[in-house]
């Protein structure tokens, strides 16, 4: 079935304060954030009308506007507030809430000192984001040909719409020659993350290895993932890892707010298994969440 574009579906998005219908939140084409990627933006998850770590993540949208030198019009209470309400108002079961900031039509080009400051937060239906048959036999990735840009030539430590752009050139072309998504390489040639989520290698011996989140974001479903091995004995070694070791490893997994714990099947000719560590830590992300 095909999916109703976003423009068109219906509900009520808060914009700058108000409530409007989904339909008539519009924004000018001549907008900073449009045309110099002046945005930042969250992704959170509802399972069974919970919110999944709301202040982590309103935390984050607050450090990313810092960083991008926006200073968000309203408090951190209002948006916690303005969260909790749509999830309510809009009967959302099981969903994603995306918030975003960015900078408004007052000005155009690099300097934006006197722009608006502008505020959104939607939410719709989501249940999944890869089907269960996919993330049973786990997902391919190619390599991208696009790295991580180095830390002092992007504000990486933010979730920015800018830092995006290599990711959707990443992932289309993986689409485009038969895989699900793209691993990514830092500035050092060392592996960094997917498009849009971290990633775990297991060992041999049943360890966890995970790049250092030194160029890219430090995802919190990430850290999440990384207590939930600590509390079962699991070591994790966070360290650089090399494209080379790629075959020496067992099994692979991602994390992120939309991908959960996904199994990875194949890099490129590398192929893991989906092994029974990664079942019982996707199984206790899913209990932890609230989504069993």
């Amino acid at each position: 079935m095909q999916q109703l574009p976003f423009d068109k579906r219906s509900g009520k998005i808060w914009f700058n304060n108000e409530l409007c219908d989904w339909q008539d939140a519009r924004v000018h084409i001549i907008s900073h954030g449009m045309h110099y990627a002046s945005l930042v933006f969250e992704g959170l998850r509802v399972y069974n009308t919970k919110i999944f770590k709301l202040k982590e993540h309103t935390d984050r949208l607050f450090n990313s506007a810092k960083i991008l030198d926006m200073k968000i019009p309203y408090s951190y209470d209002e948006i916690i507030e303005a969260t909790e309400k749509l999830v309510s108002d809009q009967n959302i079961q099981n969903g994603y809430i995306r918030p975003f900031v960015w900078r408004g039509s007052e000005m155009m080009g690099v300097s934006a000192q006197n722009t608006k400051i502008n505020v959104a937060i939607a939410i719709w239906d989501w249940p999944t984001y890869f089907n269960a048959e996919l993330k049973l036999k786990g997902i391919k990735l190619n390599i991208s040909k696009w790295q991580r840009p180095p830390q002092n030539s992007s504000p990486w430590e933010s979730k920015a719409a800018g830092l995006y752009m290599i990711c959707t050139l990443s992932k289309h072309q993986a689409e485009k020659d038969g895989f699900t998504d793209s691993l990514m390489l830092d500035h050092e040639g060392n592996i960094a993350e997917a498009t849009s989520a971290n990633i775990f290698f297991k060992d041999e011996n049943n360890e966890l290895h995970t790049p250092i989140p030194d160029s890219f974001l430090d995802g919190i479903t990430r850290k999440t993932v990384i207590d939930l091995a600590k509390s079962k004995n699991i070591k994790i070694i966070e360290r650089k890892i090399s494209p080379k070791e790629i075959s020496s490893f067992k099994g692979c997994f991602i994390t992120g707010t939309a991908a959960e714990i996904t199994p990875v099947g194949s890099i490129q000719d590398d192929k893991f298994e989906v092994c029974d560590l990664i079942k019982d830590l996707s199984s206790s992300y899913e209990k932890l969440v609230g989504k069993n």
